[in-house]
C-alpha cells in the first residue's frame, strides 16, 4: 500500500527542518515569504494532504460538514428533491474546499446517536438538518452540544403536535405565524441558524387556484405526518378551506411515506369514495406521477374528470401526459443557500434565519374545472 507523505518529507526534499514546514503549512510567521512559497511547492508536489484526525486533536477545523437523513432508504431512491438538494449543497461546499459527510439512519434518534458521535471524534465542523419535526429533539441537542447547524426548511408558528389525518384540525392550526413553535425563530433563538420556505403561502394558492375552477372536493395527499412541514400544508390547507367557506371534510389531508407505492394506494383509496374528489395535491413528485398512473389504470380522465397537482416540479411532471400542474422552486439553490449560511456561521457571524424564494404554482394540462356532473 503506498505511503502517504508526511512533514518529514516534505523537509527532507525542501532542505528545511519540520518546524518551518509546520509553519509554512498552517500559516503562522516564522519562515520568510520564498521559504514558505517553497515548501508548499513540495508539499503539491509530493501529494500531502493534512490529517483530518490529527487536526481535529489539535483543535483546528476538521474542514467538512455532516449531513443525516432519517428517512425510510427505499423512498429516496425515487425522490428527485434530495438529489437536487444536495447537489446544491455540494455546490457551495466544494468551491469552499470543504466536504459533505453524509449518512443514512432509521430514525430521529439514531440521527441523535450520528451527531453525539461526529462532536466527540470531531470529524464535523457544523451539520445541516432537514426535516425538521413537530416536536424535534435535534436543536435542542446540537445547541447543548455546541454543535454549528443550519436547520433547512424551518418556519415560524409550526404546529407543536404531530398531526393525525383524523384530527378535525391539526394542532395548533390557528395558531399566527410567528407564534412559539418548532419554527425557525426558535432555531435562531438556541444560537441555530435556518432556511425555510413558506409552505403555507405555497398551499393556499394550490387551493386557490383549485377553488377558483370550481373544486370544492380536494384531498392532499400528504407526506409523513410527524414532519413540521407537513404539518404546516396541512393546517395552511384547512385554514384556507374554512376561509373559502368549504364545508368540513371535502378538503382533506391523507398521509403517505412520500413514495410511489403509497401515493397511488392513497389514490386508490380516495377515488373508491361514494364522493371521490374532483382535485389531488400530492407532496411531491413522485406520487403525482404514480397518482395519474392510478387514474388512467381507472379509466379517470385527467383533467376531465380529476385535477392533479405536484408540490414540487421536476423533469416528470413535465413529461407526463398530460404535463402536471405544479410548484416551481429552485431546490438546488435551497440547498445553496443552506450551505452557504453553515459555511457563514462557521466563519464566526451570527446565525440567522433566512428566507428562500416563494414557489410558484405553473398550471399545465393537468388542471382544469370539474365537470358539473361531479
Amino acid at each position: 500500500m503506498a505511503r502517504r507523505p508526511t512533514i518529514k518529507d516534505i523537509a527532507r526534499r525542501a532542505g528545511v527542518s519540520e518546524s518551518a514546514v509546520s509553519f509554512a503549512l498552517n500559516g503562522k510567521p516564522g519562515v520568510s515569504e520564498g521559504t514558505r512559497a517553497r515548501i508548499r511547492r513540495v508539499a503539491e508536489e509530493l501529494g500531502w494532504r493534512p490529517n483530518s484526525a490529527a487536526r481535529a486533536l489539535s483543535g483546528a477545523r476538521s474542514g467538512a460538514v455532516g449531513l443525516v437523513l432519517a428517512r425510510p432508504a427505499h423512498t429516496l431512491g425515487t425522490e428527485s428533491f434530495f438529489l437536487r438538494l444536495v447537489s446544491g449543497i455540494q455546490e457551495v461546499l466544494s468551491a469552499a474546499g470543504t466536504a459533505l459527510l453524509f449518512q443514512v439512519v432509521e430514525d430521529v434518534g439514531a440521527e441523535c446517536a450520528v451527531y453525539r458521535r461526529w462532536w466527540a471524534e470531531r470529524r464535523v465542523d457544523g451539520v445541516l438538518v432537514v426535516d425538521p419535526r413537530t416536536r424535534d429533539p435535534r436543536p435542542p441537542l446540537l445547541s447543548r452540544l455546541g454543535l454549528p447547524a443550519v436547520v433547512i426548511g424551518g418556519g415560524a408558528g409550526t404546529p407543536p403536535d404531530p398531526w393525525h389525518p383524523e384530527d378535525p384540525a391539526p394542532p395548533g392550526a390557528a395558531r399566527p405565524a410567528g407564534a412559539a413553535g418548532t419554527g425557525a425563530g426558535e432555531d435562531a433563538a438556541r444560537g441555530l441558524a435556518a432556511v425555510r420556505a413558506d409552505d403555507a403561502r405555497a398551499m393556499t394558492e394550490v387551493l386557490d387556484h383549485l377553488h377558483g375552477l370550481g373544486h370544492r372536493r380536494i384531498v392532499h395527499v400528504a407526506g409523513l405526518p410527524g414532519l413540521a412541514h407537513t404539518a404546516r400544508r396541512v393546517a395552511a390547507l384547512r385554514a384556507e378551506a374554512r376561509r373559502l367557506g368549504l364545508p368540513p371534510g371535502q378538503v382533506r389531508s391523507v398521509p403517505t411515506d412520500y413514495s410511489d407505492a403509497e401515493g397511488a394506494a392513497a389514490t386508490r383509496r380516495v377515488l373508491a369514495e361514494p364522493q371521490p374528489p374532483t382535485a389531488l395535491v400530492y407532496d411531491n413528485d413522485v406520487m403525482a406521477v404514480a397518482g395519474s398512473a392510478v387514474a388512467a389504470g381507472l379509466g379517470i380522465p385527467v383533467p376531465g374528470r380529476l385535477s392533479i397537482v405536484a408540490w414540487d416540479d421536476s423533469a416528470l411532471c413535465r413529461v407526463t401526459h398530460p404535463p402536471l400542474t405544479a410548484l416551481v422552486r429552485d431546490t438546488a439553490g435551497f440547498g445553496r443557500l443552506a450551505a452557504e449560511e453553515l459555511l457563514s456561521v462557521l466563519a464566526g457571524a451570527p446565525p440567522r434565519v433566512r428566507e428562500s424564494e416563494l414557489p410558484r404554482l405553473e398550471p399545465r394540462g393537468s388542471t382544469a374545472p370539474p365537470p358539473t356532473a361531479y
